[in-house]
């Protein structure tokens, strides 16, 4: 018996297979890249003081921001908790501030440097605090996705509505195409706006949030939603689905959002006889359609706000921030719970910990600007003006 021989394979790993081995790092992927700098151990107890003196020693010179999936380690520190865009907004109101330290991910540190002045800088605690939502939809995809609309003759009818949750790039493109911005609380005013422009709307990174709007509050049909895989050749779609469809989704979604489904609907109501089932509208569309409410970060928490005392609640979106109301309206007798059975924290969020917002205050007080998010000047320009869309919707 002869024992063959192992051939060795003149195969090139592509770019994308070697940034998933993590042989490669891409500068401008929501994955970030390695923080630099020694960051105090985690078990250090004096954690909480050596944040509170670095932050006391900077005074008026920071403005710490927290997004509602924050740690609650983190967020006692921020000035202001919210979603994404109030937090940029926020931002650029205190122009006094010369540091805004971002206690959130990547493309939320991008937003606030659009849109705060140019002598104000922007950290992030940690650079690898991405988004795998954002990480979904690269420049490069979204180009190639234009000229397969161009090809198919209808990109002249398409205006893009990126969500929130984008790249600084992909908000640069939508300004630079004719489209606008949107958030999960104005989605549907945003795509409103799009149709008055517009014959088709190409929405981009989620296509859960596209899908939702379109159907549940456009009242649109399911048939009239295609989605765009940027990973197939023509986005897997042929020029004629393209040229019959109203909303052209992107293949993209939330990692945390996504895993619920009708499954755990379904058996939270068995298992709670009465309860309300509030769900954020990047959840799937049949999770969607079974929920007894559908809202934004911001919405979720005003409903419970407004939830009479002792009624139950199962809420489906990111775990930091269901058991901080839990605990929140528990004396009221509200009961709260996560609508999975299975834990699920945004595990970018929650790479920023407590060891990396003291490294960053710390270093900021020492005079050592660290982990800047700096939006290159072009960029920020049409990115600004599909923003400023956004802000101008009636």
């Amino acid at each position: 018996m002869t024992t063959a021989q192992p051939q060795e394979l003149d195969v090139q790993p592509t770019p994308l297979a070697l940034l998933l081995l993590g042989r490669e790092a891409d500068p401008k992927s929501e994955r970030g890249v390695d923080c630099p700098g020694d960051l105090p151990s985690p078990s250090d107890p004096d954690l909480v003081e050596r944040a509170r003196k670095a932050k006391e020693k900077l005074g008026d010179k920071v403005f710490v921001l927290g997004h509602h999936y924050q740690r609650d380690e983190v967020i006692q520190f921020a000035d202001v908790t919210g979603d994404s865009f109030k937090l940029a907004r926020d931002a650029a109101a205190r122009p006094e501030a010369e540091y805004i330290v971002f206690c959130g991910v990547h493309f939320m540190a991008e937003s606030a440097d659009i849109l705060t002045s140019d002598d104000q800088k922007v950290v992030l605690p940690d650079l690898a605090a991405g988004c795998s939502m954002a990480d979904m939809a690269t420049a490069e995809q979204v180009a190639e996705c234009w000229d397969v609309l161009t090809e198919a003759g209808i990109a002249e009818q398409v205006v893009p509505v990126s969500y929130m949750n984008s790249s600084a790039d992909i908000k640069a493109f939508t300004g630079k195409h004719g489209g606008t911005i949107c958030t999960s609380s104005n989605a549907k005013r945003a795509l409103d706006w799009a149709f008055e422009q517009g014959e088709k709307v190409l929405f981009l990174p989620d296509q859960h949030l596209g899908r939702n709007t379109a159907v549940r509050d456009m009242g649109m049909s399911l048939e009239d939603c295609v989605v765009y895989n940027p990973h197939k050749p023509n986005g897997g779609l042929t020029a004629e689905e393209l040229r019959a469809a109203k909303m052209i989704l992107w293949r993209g979604h939330c990692s945390v959002h996504g895993r619920f489904s009708l499954d755990s609907v379904n058996d939270v109501r068995a298992r709670i006889p009465g309860v309300n089932v509030l769900v954020h509208p990047e959840c799937k569309h049949e999770v969607v359609a079974a929920a007894d409410y559908v809202g934004s970060t911001e919405y979720i928490i005003k409903a419970l706000e407004a939830a009479p005392a002792g009624s139950k609640w199962a809420i489906g979106t990111e775990l930091n921030l269901v058991r901080r109301l839990a605990n929140r309206f528990a004396p009221e007798g509200k009961e709260i719970v996560f609508l999975d059975k299975t834990v699920c924290f945004c595990s970018t969020m929650n790479r920023i910990d407590l060891p990396h917002l003291v490294w960053a205050l710390e270093s900021l007080a020492e005079g050592n600007l660290v982990n800047r998010i700096e939006v290159d000047r072009e960029t920020e320009a049409f990115a600004k003006l599909a923003l400023e869309r956004m802000l101008a919707l009636p």
